[in-house]
């Protein structure tokens, strides 16, 4: 596994000026830096770029809404990964697969999928907003469908040498974190996660590999939140107090989420107290029927409890709850229960309610999960005497208000026992308001000092630089991987890159674990020569230690060169070559041509016998000297000794060298290796190339 070396914030870079730049690892948040809303993070690592989430922020309208996109190229990006399906974490897809050059590859959950339609839809339609600020319509997110694929929970997928898979996160329906390799440099980005299991929805898993960097949220610092019973009984006595008053109660929510879990705890509460039976409760989102239609479709995907209920009825069809499509249908006369979108009241249903409503003390306003900076819910929750409503005028505040979280986000004991057990060395905090992320900071660095592991909370495009060192690794795999090889046994084999990872496999594996097979291609070329075959043989045995004749049935002079190339005299006027082709077969062959060739324009030349065995003893001679010289200038104090041995002497230790057999006697193991691989190289460069180097 690969460690980090550095890791450092410095603004507004994407290219590194230090460290090897191939090892650099650059991560920048594009939206959801030091801010929660258009959560987008882009990351970049040899050569390979990946986009984590493409939200908006539900804050602002029209291009402001959307993440930093002007600091990225959108055309280099691989990988493009949504967590789920919340506006904040998804809303700018459309238009950045529609109205960029983006180019590469989109992955979601199916559930998300399936949701992501559904909301986008009705952002579109109920987003007031002008033509011109518009950032895309109907048809771009029907486009936009047809680009994302599909990824299971710990299904591995691999895009262009990044590999990735996801983990259940326990936000919401089809929510997931997801673990992208990268030359074997982990990175886990949490999205949003919860790792408290609530009436519908899992907990979010523990992954099972520790990443090298998390990426996490950190949307509540280093707040604790309530026990979820004791949730549930402060939301339901506030509603119940507000209704048996007369009042009304208005409860903004997001149309698909917390809303499901909210609808569950209500259905239930009524089913338990008979007096309520006559007060209504309405789910007021124009996605209603089509959203319990997509969570009874991935019902396996919720707990066991759940689970466990669908087996007698389906949890999701609601006794004491009606849909609400629009506020032309609701009758306002008397006391009443309203879940209404959206959750931050900037628009929708819920605005006009609030709106309508929020002058009478008797009502009440139940806020149930985390509300952005720049939005009425969160203005109220500090109780204002007056507010503005959406016609631009002002009115009393007088309705109460009540803050009572059910977000699946992780508190700081969720987020510290998570980071506790997976121990990764570098930790970036996103999604977070930046004094709570500035808090949480210090209290993880507090928890994980005297470790190595750095936290870093980069703003909006100020980009972290890491640097890591890797090895390169090869598995071998097939028929090379069923024996065990000894200590210093080599392995001979064909070396397959795919993306970062290297495998060594038989030739005869090559179509069995890739999509690529293998071929055999014979040669045979032949060369002018009318000279005598002897000579051929005669210079060869000077370059090659393996030449061998060899007579056929039709008498036709044969060398076999290396048992790799065959040499004939077809005729007088000619010689042919054959070999089956390979790198050193091919080498052989053309400097076997390039012999009868020259010969061809020496002319004939004959060698006497007494000649040439004094040759041999003039070559053999020489090689000696080119040895001694060879290695004086490589270890400085060399001796030549009786019957061809060197005494070589470095540093005080002393070895004795066999200049014919290569055998060496030194007591320093380090020095006796030095010096077998010199001679090694030496003898390779002065003697005919011997058999056992090809």
């Amino acid at each position: 596994m690969a460690s980090a070396a550095a890791a450092a914030p410095s603004a507004g870079k994407r290219q590194g000026s230090g460290g090897r730049e191939g090892d650099q690892l650059v991560i920048t948040p594009l939206g959801a830096g030091n801010e929660v809303g258009r959560s987008c993070v882009y990351m970049s690592f040899k050569g390979r770029t990946v986009l984590f989430d493409c939200g908006i922020h539900p804050a602002y309208s029209g291009m402001a809404a959307l993440p930093y996109f002007d600091e990225i190229d959108p055309s280099t990006i691989d990988v493009l990964l949504v967590t789920h399906f919340h506006l904040d974490h998804a809303a700018s897809l459309p238009y950045f697969l529609e109205k960029t050059t983006f180019k590469g590859r989109v992955f979601m959950t199916h559930a998300t999928k399936a949701i992501y339609r559904l909301l986008l839809s009705d952002y579109v339609k109920v987003s007031k907003v002008s033509v011109e600020d518009m950032l895309f319509d109907e048809q771009d997110i029907l486009r936009s469908m047809d680009k994302i694929e599909v990824i299971d929970f710990h299904q591995t997928l691999e895009v262009n040498g990044i590999r990735f898979w996801c983990y259940t996160a326990g936000h919401v329906l089809g929510a997931a974190m997801f673990m992208v390799d990268i030359a074997g440099v982990r990175i886990l980005y949490t999205g949003d996660y919860s790792r408290e299991e609530d009436r519908h929805l899992r907990a979010a898993e523990l992954p099972q590999f520790s990443p090298d960097i998390c990426i996490i949220e950190s949307t509540y610092g280093v707040q604790q939140h309530q026990p979820r019973i004791v949730r549930e009984k402060r939301f339901t006595d506030v509603i119940h107090s507000t209704v048996s008053q007369g009042g009304r109660v208005l409860i903004p929510a997001f149309a698909l989420g917390r809303a499901q879990e909210l609808l569950l705890i209500l259905d239930e509460y009524w089913a338990n107290h008979p007096e309520l039976h006559k007060i209504p409760i309405y789910y007021a989102s124009p996605l209603a029927k089509k959203c319990m239609a997509v969570y009874q479709t991935y019902i396996n995907s919720m707990n066991e409890r759940i689970r466990n209920q669908f087996a007698q009825s389906n949890p999701f069809h609601f006794k004491h709850i009606e849909s609400l499509n629009s506020i032309d249908n609701f009758h306002d006369v008397g006391p009443s229960v309203v879940m209404a979108s959206p959750g931050g009241l900037q628009s929708g249903l819920s605005r006009q309610l609030f709106d309508k409503w929020c002058t009478d003390k008797k009502n009440s306003c139940v806020i149930p999960g985390y509300v952005v900076e720049g939005t009425l819910a969160k203005t109220i929750i500090n109780e204002p005497r007056e507010v503005t409503l959406a016609n631009g005028l002002t009115a009393p505040l007088h309705m109460q208000v009540h803050y009572i979280s059910f977000s699946a986000h992780a508190d700081f004991p969720q987020t510290s026992t998570f980071l506790d057990e997976l121990r990764p060395p570098n930790i970036v905090l996103v999604h977070g308001e930046a004094n709570e992320m500035s808090r949480l900071k210090q209290k993880l660095i507090s928890q994980f000092d005297g470790t190595n592991i750095k936290v870093v909370n980069p703003k909006n495009c100020q980009s972290v630089e890491m640097y890591f060192s890797s090895e390169k690794m090869a598995k071998t795999i097939g028929r090379l991987a069923e024996k065990v090889p000894e200590a210093g046994e080599s392995v001979s084999g064909l070396l397959v890159k795919k993306g970062f990872t290297y495998q060594i496999m038989a030739p005869e594996d090559l179509r069995v674990y890739t999509q690529l097979s293998t071929a055999n291609i014979t040669q045979r070329i032949a060369v002018p020569y009318s000279g005598s075959f002897e000579v051929i043989k005669y210079r060869l045995k000077q370059i090659y230690e393996s030449v061998e004749s060899l007579t056929e049935e039709s008498d036709v002079p044969t060398l076999i060169v290396h048992e790799r190339v065959t040499i004939r005299l077809e005729s007088e006027s000619y010689v042919t070559l054959q070999w089956s082709s390979d790198p050193i077969s091919d080498m052989v062959s053309d400097s076997v041509v390039a012999m009868v060739l020259n010969i061809g324009r020496e002319g004939p030349k004959v060698v006497p016998a007494e000649e040439a065995a004094k040759t041999q003893e003039e070559t053999e001679r020489m090689a000696k000297k080119v040895i001694y010289a060879l290695m004086v200038s490589l270890f400085g104090d060399v001796k030549v000794a009786e019957e061809g041995k060197f005494v070589i002497t470095v540093d005080g230790q002393v070895a004795h060298l066999d200049g014919r057999s290569g055998d060496i006697e030194c007591e320093n193991a380090s020095l006796k290796e030095r010096i077998r691989t010199a001679f090694h190289r030496i003898q390779g460069a002065v003697r005919p190339i011997p058999l056992k180097s090809s």
